[in-house]
C-alpha cells in the first residue's frame, strides 16, 4: 500500500466503456482514503437522520443525482489492478488471465506496460490501487417486476463512516432502531415448507415493525436469496406504505455476474441489471429483492470473502451510532441470525459473540446452524471433540472427509465457546413452546443479551424499555421488561411515556398508564412546550403554529425564529375553538417558571439541545403543573389527528363531555383549511366520532339525572376557556348533539322560561290579550323544591313528555319524576314571570311587527301625503324602536369580545344581514321622501323596503316545527337556483344576440337590446315566443321600420318592395327548437333533480337542522328585552342608564351560561366521569357483539387452535425421540450398573468369568461408548476459560485452540503446537526474557524467592520443563509469559472494600429479605471497564501500584492495617485472560467491610479518596451480578456476598 502516494493518471479502461455518458473529464487523480478525516458535508446532514424517510426504490431526483454524482467520486473508491502479471491459471472461457483474475483487456490500458519496472511478482500491495469508483446510481431489474435499488461499487478499505453517510444522507434512509445481520450458506440448501414460512414471515415482521436494516451477502443463492424471497412476498401482501423494508447486500463486486452493466463514470440512472442465473458459473448474480447494494472492491476477480472484513467494522460502526427518534436515544442494536452455513459461518458466529453480539440460531437450517443447535443445551463439559465429530459425520457427510483432527479440536473449542455465552445464544426451534414466531425470538435473544450485560443500576432496565418503545413491540415489554424481577417507578417512566407521545404508539402509552403514570405529575410546563417542539411537521397544526412564530418574529424585528411557547399555541387553539372561548395558556410574564436542565448521566435523550429527562428530574418546588394536564395532552393529540393517542387519554378525562366536544371542533376546523383528502376525511371521521362521544356520556347522564345533564350544558368550563358545552357544540355545529332529546328539554325549558312546558300556546296568546287571565289557573308556573330534597324535573315538549329508547311512557312515570307546578303569589311576580319568557317575548314581537307591516302598508297605499301625517311619524318612530334594538344586539358583548369581534359575529347571521338591509333601503327612502322633488321616487324605494321586512317574517316561522324545516329547504334551494342561473345565462345570452343579430341590422338602443337579447329569450322559457321569429305571423305594424319610435321594436330585415321579412326563417326556427329543447326540458329538468336532491338530503336531517337553528331564536329572544317595539325604547332607556351612569357590567342570564361552586363543580365533574366508565364499558361490550367482531374473533380462534394443533404434533414428535434418547441413556446406565455388580461379585469369589452372563447388546453399548467416549462428569469443576480465549489480549496473536477436555496436563494432546509470545514492557523495571533462551532461563529459580521476586506458588510446587513452569490450572494454548512480567506465577492484591446500602434515614436497604451491600470499584485510564482497586504487585511492594494511585501516600500505612483486620476471601490462582502455559496470576482478595454507617476508617477512606488521581473515576456501586466488572472480579464479589449473606 507503500506505493498508493504515486498515481499515475488514470486511465479509462474498456470494461468501463459501457456507459456512453462517460466522456474524458471523468480522469481525475485519486487520493488516498486515509486521507478522508473528515467527510464532506458530512456535518450538513446531521439532522436528517430523523427526517421523513425518503423511499429507496423511488427516481432519483435531479438535484439529489447531481449531488451524487460530485460527493461519491470524491469520498468512495473503487481498486484496480494497474500492472498485469500473467497467472498460471486461466479463464473459464481458457484465456490468460492476470494474478488478480481479470484478463488483459480488463486492466487498464498502460497496465501491460508500465513506465517504471514495479517488479517480478505480483503484489497486490503495490500493484491494486484506488482510484474514484465508477459504479452507483439506482440499479434496475429488468423483467418481471421492474424491481429499483441503489448501488454503489466501494474498495474493501473504505472507512465505515463514509458508507453510512452515504445511506442515511444521500439515500434517504432513516437510522435503523435494529440491526438484523443474516448470515449462513452461501450455496442453495433446503429448509422444511413449514420452517422456511416461520423464517420468512418471522423476518420479515421484526424488520417491519421494529425499523430494521437487514443485511446479507445480496447474492442470489443461499441464505440471501431465502431473505430476498422473504421480503418479496412480505411487499406483495400489504399496502405500498407498509412494505418499505431496507435490504441490504454487501457482496463481492468481483464475483458479481454482469457487473459490466452497473460501471458508469457519471452514475447509473438507472443502470439496466439482467438476472441470469443459468450462464453465471462460478459468479454469483445480485438479488432482485434486496433494495440497497455495497459492492466490495479489492481489485481481484472471482475472490469470495472479499466483504467480510468491511462488514464486520460496518456492522460494529452502526451498532455504535445512537439513534435519536421521539426523546430518547438508544444505541441501534444488532442481532446475528443464522441459517445453514460452513465453515465460514461458524467463524461469524464466533466473532460475534466474542464481540457480545446476540445469535440466533434456526434449528432444522442444516450443517452449522444444526450442529450448534444440537449441543446448545449441554452442559460444555459434555461438548468434546467425538461428540462434535460425530455431529459433523451426520450434517456434514458430503464435506466429512474434508475436516481434519486439527479441524476438529479447533471447530470444539469455538462451539464450547459458543455455547458457554448462553446469555448472547438463542436457538430458534419450531414448535418451541412460547418461541412459536422468530420475530419473538430475534427480539428476546436482544433483551436476554440486554438483561445479562453488565450496566450500572438501572440503567439496564431504561435501556430495554428504550429498545421496546423503539421498536414498538408493546407485547415485548408486557413479557420481557414489566414483570415481577423489576420494580418500576412511575416516575422513571416519564422520558419513555414522552417517546411514545411523541413517536405516535398509543399502546405504549396505554401500557404506561397502566403501570402507574399519573398524568398530572407528568405533564409539566416544560413537558408540554416539550411536545409542541416535536409536533409531526406534516401536521396542520404544525404549519399553523410556525406561521405565528413568523409572525411574532416579524413583529418584534428579530433574525431568529422564536421558540414555540404555550402562548404561541393558545393563540392558534383560539382560532380553532371558535370566539366563544378565553386563551387556554395566557402569555406569562418574564419572571415566570425559570426553565431549568439538569444532565442526567448514562441516559441521553437530547433533542434540539434540551435534556426530557431533566424536565423531570428539578429541586422541590421548582416544577410548575398545567391546571388540566388531561386537556393538554388531548389537545396535543388531536391536533395532529392521533386518533388512537386522543382515545386513550380522552378516557382519562374529567370533564369528558366538553371535552369530546371541543375535539370535535377543533378537528372541523382543521378539515377546513386540510388540503389533503385523506387526512380531511379521517379528521371529519374523528370529529363525528367525538361527537357520538358526548352525545352518548350526556345520554347516559340524562336519564340517570335530568337536572344534573343539564346543568352539565350550561356549566362554565374552565379548563376549556370558561365556555359552555352547549357553546361548543353550536360552535362546532353539532347539530346531533344538539338536537338530542335532554337539550332540546333544556331548550324548551328556556323557551317557556318559569312557565310550565305543557300549558299550551292558545292560553300564552289569551292571556297576551288578556293579562287578568294570568290570576286563574289558566296559566301553571314551575317552582323548584328547597336543596336537598331531591327534586327531580322533567321538561315536557309539545307532546307532553321527552322520550327515549328504553325508557318508561309518560303514563308509567312515577310521580316524583313528574314537573311541580305551583302558583306563584303576588301579582308583580306572575306578571314578571309571564311577559319575561321568551315564548311570550316572541309572540308579543310578532303581533308587533305584524302590526308594523300593517301600519307600513296603510301608509304606503292609503296615507302617503306630500306632508306626513301621525300614522307616518309612527311609523317612523316604530322604525326608530327596531333600529335600537339592532344596535343593542350589536353591542350586546356579555363574554367581553370587544367590539370588531362582536361586529363580525352580528354579521354572521344572515337575518341580521337582511334587517341592516331594509333599515338602510328604508332610511334612503325616507330621505327621499322628505325631499318634494324626490317624493314619488321615495316612495318606490319605501314600497322595496316593505318586500325586505315582509321577507324577515321567513325569521318568525322558523319556530315552528312545520314551517321551520320547510324554510330551511328553501334556503337550501336558493343556493341551487343560484348556480343554476350561471348555466341558463349562457343559453339565454348564446341564443338572444345570435337572434337578435339574424333578425334585426344595428340597433343601436340600448333598452332594445336588452329586451331583444336578454328579457324576450327569458319570456320565451314560459311559452312568450316573438310572432315574427318565423316570419308566418309578422306585422310590420308591430315594428318600427328605422327604430324611431320609443315604444316599438325595430323591424327584423325586410324586402323593400314587399315588405316581407328576409332574413333565413328555417334558421331561427331550428335555433328555437334548440334553445327550448335544452332550457325548458333539459336545463329546467336539471333544476328539478336538482332540488329533489336538495329536498331528499336536507329532508333527512331536517328535523335535527331546525331543532339546531332553533337554539339561535331561542337565544335570541331570551335575551330580549320583553317589551315588543315600539315600547321596547324604554328598555333601551334602562340599559343605557345601567351602562352609562350606573357602569353595571352585562351578563349573561344563567339559564345558558353557569358558573358552579367549585363544591358542585367537583361533585357533578367525579359524577360525569363514572357515567363516562360506564358508557365506555357499553361500548366496549357493544363492540364484542358486534357480528363482525364475533366473526373475526372466531377466525382467530380457529388460527389459533391450528398452530396449537400443529405444534402439537411437532411436539409430540420432538417429545417421542427424547424419551427413545431418555430411555437408551437409563438401559445404557442399568446395563453398566449390571456389568459393575456382576464384576464385584466375580472378584469377591461369587462366580467365574465363564458363568457371568452378557448383560445389554454390545453393538448398543458400543454405540453408546462411542458417543460418550471423553464425556466428562458434570460434576467435575471447570477449567480455566478466560485463559484459553483465542485472541490473546493487547495483541494479535492467537493462542491454539483447547477444549475443555485437553486442558489437563495429564491428557495426552499430539496436536498441541501453541504459539511463543512475551510483551516487551518497557515501564517495568523488573521483568524476565523477552527472548526465552536455556542459558537466561536457566538462571531463574522457581518455586522458591528469587531475589525480590516471588515465584512460589500458592498451590504448591509447579512443573517446570525445559527451563519453564507450566501453568498448574493446565494448558492455555499459549507458551512464553505474554503480558505478565515474570515466568511463574505473578502474584496480586485485590481488596474488596464494602459497605451496607442505606436509605435516607440510615436504614439498611434490603432486597429479597437480604441486605444489600455497596462495593468501592475504579475506573482507570484508557480503560472501558470498571474494576476492584488493586492488581499485580511489583517485586518487594506490598501494596498494588494501582492502588497507590487511588489512595493518597499518607494512608498506606492505615490501609494496609485494614487489609490485615480485613477476611480472606480468596487466595489462589486467578483464571486471568493474560495467563500463559508458562505465567499466570495468583491473587490474594481480603474483604474490608465497614458495618457501621459512621465508621471513623470509612469516613477517612473516603477524603483520601477524594483527592486521588483527577484521570480516575472512583464510586461505591451498588453489589449486583450485573455490576459491569471483570468477569474473574465478580467471581471474588459474589464469594463476599455469599460470606456475609447479602444479596447478588
Amino acid at each position: 500500500m507503500a506505493a498508493r502516494g504515486r498515481r499515475p493518471k488514470v486511465l479509462p479502461s474498456k470494461l468501463n466503456k459501457v456507459c456512453p455518458e462517460r466522456g474524458d473529464g471523468s480522469a481525475t487523480h485519486p487520493k488516498k482514503m486515509s486521507d478522508f478525516e473528515v467527510v464532506p458535508n458530512l456535518h450538513q446532514s446531521s439532522s436528517s437522520v430523523s427526517r421523513s424517510r425518503r423511499k429507496a426504490h423511488f427516481p432519483t431526483g435531479s438535484n439529489e443525482k447531481e449531488n451524487l454524482i460530485s460527493w461519491i467520486p470524491e469520498n468512495i473508491r473503487k481498486k484496480e489492478c494497474t500492472y498485469f502479471v500473467e497467472s498460471s491459471q486461466t479463464s473459464d472461457s481458457g484465456r490468460v488471465v492476470c494474478q488478480c483474475g481479470y484478463l488483459r483487456e480488463q486492466h487498464l490500458e498502460d497496465a501491460a506496460k508500465p513506465p517504471i519496472f514495479l517488479g517480478k511478482e505480483w503484489d497486490p500491495s503495490r500493484h491494486i490501487q484506488e482510484m474514484p469508483t465508477d459504479a452507483f446510481g439506482d440499479i434496475h431489474f429488468t423483467g418481471l417486476g421492474q424491481k429499483m435499488g441503489k448501488y454503489v461499487r466501494v474498495s474493501s478499505d473504505t472507512p465505515p463512516r463514509v458508507i453510512y453517510h452515504l445511506m442515511t444522507q444521500h439515500w434517504g434512509l432513516d437510522a435503523p432502531n435494529l440491526l438484523i445481520s443474516v448470515t449462513g450458506g452461501a450455496k442453495n440448501f433446503s429448509m422444511k415448507p413449514r420452517l422456511k414460512n416461520i423464517f420468512r414471515q418471522g423476518l420479515v415482521k421484526v424488520a417491519q415493525t421494529t425499523g430494521a436494516w437487514i443485511i446479507t451477502g445480496g447474492s442470489h443463492t443461499g441464505v440471501m436469496k431465502q431473505v430476498g424471497e422473504a421480503v418479496r412476498d412480505f411487499v406483495l401482501s400489504c399496502s405500498h406504505r407498509e412494505g418499505d423494508i431496507v435490504t441490504i447486500g454487501i457482496a463481492t463486486w468481483g464475483t458479481v455476474y454482469n457487473r459490466e452493466s452497473l460501471v458508469c463514470p457519471l452514475g447509473g440512472f438507472p443502470a439496466e441489471y439482467v438476472l441470469d442465473e443459468e450462464n453465471q458459473g462460478s459468479l454469483s448474480c445480485l438479488d432482485s429483492n434486496h433494495s440497497h447494494f455495497i459492492l466490495v472492491d479489492d481489485g481481484t476477480h472471482g475472490k469470495y470473502g472479499v466483504e467480510i472484513p468491511l462488514r464486520t467494522r460496518l456492522e460494529k460502526f452502526i451498532s455504535e451510532q445512537t439513534k435519536v427518534k421521539g426523546g430518547v436515544a438508544i444505541k441501534i442494536p444488532i442481532v446475528c441470525v443464522v441459517l445453514e452455513g460452513g465453515p465460514g459461518t461458524l467463524d461469524t458466529i464466533y466473532n460475534a459473540i466474542t464481540n457480545g453480539t446476540p445469535c440466533v440460531i434456526v434449528e432444522g437450517s442444516g450443517r452449522v446452524a444444526d450442529v450448534i443447535a444440537q449441543v446448545a443445551s449441554l452442559p460444555v463439559p459434555s461438548i468434546t471433540v467425538a461428540l462434535i465429530q460425530k455431529k459433523l459425520s451426520i450434517f456434514f457427510h458430503d464435506t466429512y472427509d474434508l475436516f481434519t483432527e486439527a479441524k476438529l479440536v479447533e471447530w470444539t473449542k469455538k462451539i464450547q465457546d459458543i455455547v458457554r455465552c448462553q446469555e448472547l445464544l438463542t436457538i430458534f426451534r419450531e414448535g418451541k413452546c412460547g418461541q412459536q414466531d422468530v420475530d419473538v425470538a430475534i427480539l428476546q435473544a436482544l433483551f436476554k443479551a440486554s438483561q445479562n450485560q453488565d450496566h450500572f443500576g438501572r440503567e439496564n432496565w431504561d435501556h430495554q424499555l428504550k429498545l421496546a418503545v423503539a421498536w414498538n413491540r408493546v407485547d415485548i415489554a408486557r413479557s420481557e421488561i414489566f414483570t415481577d424481577d423489576h420494580e418500576w417507578k412511575p416516575t422513571d417512566l416519564h422520558p419513555v411515556m414522552a417517546a411514545a407521545l411523541i413517536s405516535n404508539k398509543p399502546e405504549f402509552v396505554q401500557l404506561f398508564l397502566e403501570q402507574g403514570v399519573r398524568l398530572k405529575d407528568f405533564v409539566t410546563w416544560d413537558t408540554l412546550g416539550y411536545l409542541y417542539d416535536n409536533v409531526a411537521p406534516s401536521c396542520l397544526f404544525h404549519s399553523k403554529l410556525q406561521k405565528v412564530l413568523l409572525e411574532e418574529r416579524e413583529h418584534t424585528a428579530g433574525s431568529k425564529m422564536p421558540r414555540v411557547q404555550l402562548h404561541h399555541v393558545s393563540q392558534v387553539l383560539r382560532e380553532l375553538l371558535g370566539p366563544s372561548t378565553q386563551p387556554l395558556y395566557p402569555k406569562p410574564k418574564h419572571t415566570e417558571r425559570p426553565r431549568l436542565s439538569v444532565p442526567i448521566p448514562h441516559i441521553k435523550l437530547n433533542v434540539q439541545g434540551s435534556s426530557l429527562r431533566s424536565l423531570y428530574k428539578r429541586p422541590a418546588g421548582r416544577a410548575t403543573f398545567t391546571t388540566d394536564p388531561i386537556r393538554d395532552l388531548l389537545i396535543w393529540a388531536v391536533v395532529q389527528n392521533r386518533k388512537e393517542l386522543a382515545e386513550i387519554i380522552w378516557a382519562q378525562s374529567q370533564d369528558s363531555m366538553a371535552a369530546a366536544l371541543a375535539c370535535s371542533k377543533i378537528l372541523k376546523e382543521l378539515a377546513k383549511e386540510e388540503e389533503d383528502t385523506d387526512t380531511k376525511d379521517e379528521m371529519l371521521a374523528l370529529a363525528e366520532q367525538y361527537e357520538h362521544k358526548a352525545m352518548g356520556v350526556f345520554t347516559d347522564c340524562y336519564r340517570k339525572d335530568e337536572e344534573r345533564a343539564q346543568k352539565l350544558l350550561t356549566r362554565v368550563s374552565e379548563a376549556w376557556g370558561k365556555t359552555t358545552c352547549l357553546q361548543l357544540a353550536l360552535e362546532a355545529k353539532n347539530m346531533k348533539f344538539v338536537s338530542h332529546g335532554g337539550v332540546q328539554a333544556f331548550l324548551t325549558k328556556v323557551w317557556w322560561g318559569k312557565m310550565c312546558v305543557d300549558n299550551g300556546l292558545w292560553r300564552v296568546i289569551a292571556c297576551m290579550l288578556c293579562f287578568p287571565l294570568l290570576y286563574t289557573s289558566l296559566i301553571t308556573f314551575r317552582y323548584s323544591l328547597q336543596p336537598g330534597q331531591g327534586v327531580q324535573q322533567g321538561w315536557l315538549g309539545e307532546s307532553g313528555v321527552v322520550s327515549f329508547p328504553g325508557q318508561p311512557s309518560p303514563s308509567s312515570t312515577p310521580a316524583p319524576c313528574r314537573e311541580k307546578r305551583l302558583q306563584p303569589t303576588g301579582c308583580l311576580t306572575r306578571l314578571r314571570a309571564f311577559f319575561t319568557a321568551p315564548v311570550v317575548i316572541f309572540h308579543m314581537n310578532i303581533l308587533s311587527y305584524f302590526t308594523f307591516l300593517l301600519l307600513f302598508a296603510y301608509v304606503l297605499m292609503v296615507d302617503f301625503q306630500p306632508l306626513p301625517s301621525w300614522r307616518e311619524y309612527l311609523l317612523y318612530f316604530w322604525l326608530l324602536s327596531l333600529v335600537c334594538e339592532e344596535i343593542r344586539q350589536l353591542l350586546y358583548d356579555p363574554d367581553g369580545f370587544g367590539m370588531v369581534k362582536m361586529a363580525s359575529l352580528y354579521f354572521k347571521d344572515f337575518w341580521n344581514k337582511l334587517d341592516i338591509c331594509a333599515i338602510l333601503v328604508f332610511i334612503t327612502g325616507l330621505t327621499c321622501r322628505l325631499i318634494p322633488s324626490t317624493l314619488y321616487p321615495g316612495r318606490i324605494i319605501l314600497s322595496l323596503a316593505f318586500t325586505i321586512f315582509c321577507l324577515r317574517l321567513m325569521h318568525i316561522f322558523t319556530v315552528s316545527k312545520t314551517l321551520g324545516p320547510k324554510i330551511i329547504i328553501v334556503k337550501r334551494m336558493m343556493k341551487d337556483v343560484f348556480f343554476f342561473l350561471f348555466l341558463l345565462a349562457v343559453w339565454v345570452v348564446s341564443f338572444g344576440v345570435a337572434k337578435q343579430a339574424i333578425l334585426i341590422h344595428n340597433e343601436e338602443r340600448v333598452e332594445w337590446l336588452f329586451r331583444g337579447v336578454v328579457y324576450h329569450s327569458y319570456l320565451t322559457l314560459f311559452g312568450q315566443i316573438p310572432s315574427y321569429i318565423d316570419g308566418v305571423n309578422f306585422n310590420i305594424d308591430q315594428c318600427s321600420p328605422n327604430g324611431t319610435d320609443p315604444y316599438k321594436p325595430k323591424c327584423p330585415e325586410t324586402n323593400e318592395d314587399s315588405k316581407k321579412p328576409i332574413f333565413p326563417e328555417w334558421l331561427t326556427v331550428i335555433l328555437l327548437c334548440l334553445y327550448l329543447l335544452f332550457t325548458n326540458i333539459l336545463l329546467l329538468n336539471l333544476l328539478i333533480a336538482m332540488f329533489n336532491y336538495t329536498f331528499q338530503q336536507v329532508q333527512e336531517h331536517t328535523d335535527q337542522i331546525w331543532k339546531f337553528q332553533r337554539h339561535d331564536l331561542i337565544e335570541e329572544y331570551h335575551g330580549r328585552p320583553p317589551a315588543p317595539p315600539p315600547l321596547i325604547l324604554l328598555n333601551h332607556l334602562q340599559l343605557l342608564l345601567q351602562r352609562c351612569l350606573l357602569r353595571t357590567p352585562t351578563t349573561r342570564p344563567k339559564q345558558l351560561k353557569e358558573k358552579l361552586e367549585k363544591n358542585e363543580e367537583a361533585a357533578l365533574l367525579s359524577w360525569e366521569m363514572y357515567l363516562k366508565e360506564n358508557y365506555l364499558q357499553h361500548q366496549q361490550c357493544q363492540e364484542k357483539q358486534n357480528t363482525e367482531q364475533k366473526i373475526r374473533d372466531i377466525a382467530q380462534r380457529v388460527d389459533v387452535l391450528a398452530e396449537l394443533l400443529d405444534f402439537d404434533r411437532v411436539k409430540k414428535t420432538g417429545l417421542l425421540e427424547q424419551r427413545l434418547v431418555s430411555l437408551e441413556d437409563q438401559v445404557h446406565q442399568s446395563t453398566q450398573a449390571l456389568r459393575w455388580i456382576m464384576q464385584a461379585l466375580q472378584g469377591s469369589g461369587f462366580g467365574s468369568g465363564e458363568d457371568m452372563p452378557a448383560v445389554g447388546s454390545r453393538k448398543a453399548s458400543e454405540t453408546k461408548e462411542v458417543e460418550l467416549e471423553g464425556k466428562a462428569e458434570e460434576s467435575q469443576p471447570c477449567h480455566h476459560v478466560l485463559a484459553r480465549t483465542l485472541l490473546y489480549p493487547g495483541s494479535r496473536t492467537l493462542r491454539f485452540p483447547v477444549p475443555d477436555e485437553k486442558v489437563p496436563w495429564e491428557v495426552d494432546f499430539p496436536l498441541y503446537d501453541p504459539p511463543t509470545y512475551s510483551a516487551d514492557h518497557q515501564d517495568m523495571a523488573v521483568q524476565d526474557p523477552f527472548s526465552p533462551s536455556l542459558e537466561s532461563l536457566l538462571k531463574i529459580n522457581y518455586n522458591t524467592m528469587d531475589g525480590l521476586i516471588d515465584r512460589q506458588s500458592f498451590h504448591g510446587l509447579y512443573t517446570v520443563q525445559d527451563g519453564l513452569p507450566l501453568n498448574p490450572m493446565g494448558r492455555t494454548g499459549l507458551r512464553g509469559r505474554g503480558r505478565l512480567h515474570c515466568f511463574g506465577p505473578n502474584h496480586a492484591l485485590h481488596p474488596v472494600v464494602t459497605r451496607w446500602r442505606r436509605n435516607l434515614d440510615g436504614s439498611i436497604i434490603r432486597k429479597s429479605l437480604k441486605k444489600m451491600l455497596e462495593v468501592l470499584v475504579a475506573q482507570y485510564p484508557l480503560s472501558d471497564v470498571w474494576a476492584l482497586p488493586g492488581g499485580c504487585l511489583e517485586p518487594g511492594e506490598t501494596l498494588p501500584l494501582k492502588l497507590k494511585w487511588i489512595l493518597r501516600r499518607e494512608f498506606w500505612p492505615q490501609f494496609q492495617n485494614l487489609l490485615k483486620q480485613g477476611t480472606e476471601i480468596h487466595k489462589g490462582y486467578l483464571d486471568d485472560p493474560r495467563n500463559t502455559d508458562n505465567a499466570w496470576v495468583e491473587t490474594v482478595a481480603i474483604n474490608v467491610h465497614f458495618d457501621h454507617q459512621n465508621d471513623v476508617e470509612m469516613k477517612r477512606l473516603n477524603s483520601f479518596l477524594q483527592g486521588c488521581d483527577p484521570e480516575l473515576c472512583i464510586r461505591w456501586q451498588v453489589l449486583d451480578k450485573r455490576i459491569p466488572l471483570h468477569t474473574n472480579h465478580k467471581k471474588l464479589l459474589q464469594k463476599v456476598s455469599t460470606i456475609l449473606g447479602t444479596y447478588y
